[in-house]
């Protein structure tokens, strides 16, 4: 894993928090709660790729 993934997941929590909090100012709290989910979906469809990686290297160390 490279130091710029981590940089991405940050800046993508980073713009969904100020996202949320914009959001829930203007009174669009349902929208706001969408911005998060999304988020969180954007995050996990990034670390998906990743984890298989892991795991395919788990198995390769010790040659299962």
């Amino acid at each position: 894993m490279d130091i710029s993934f981590l940089f991405k997941i940050a800046a993508i929590g980073l713009i969904v928090a100020v996202l949320n909090q914009m959001l829930s100012k203007a009174g669009r709290e349902e929208y706001a709660t969408l911005t998060v989910l999304t988020g969180i979906i954007v995050i996990i469809a990034m670390l998906i790729p990743q984890l298989s990686s892991l795991f395919s290297d788990i198995k390769h160390i010790f040659n299962l």
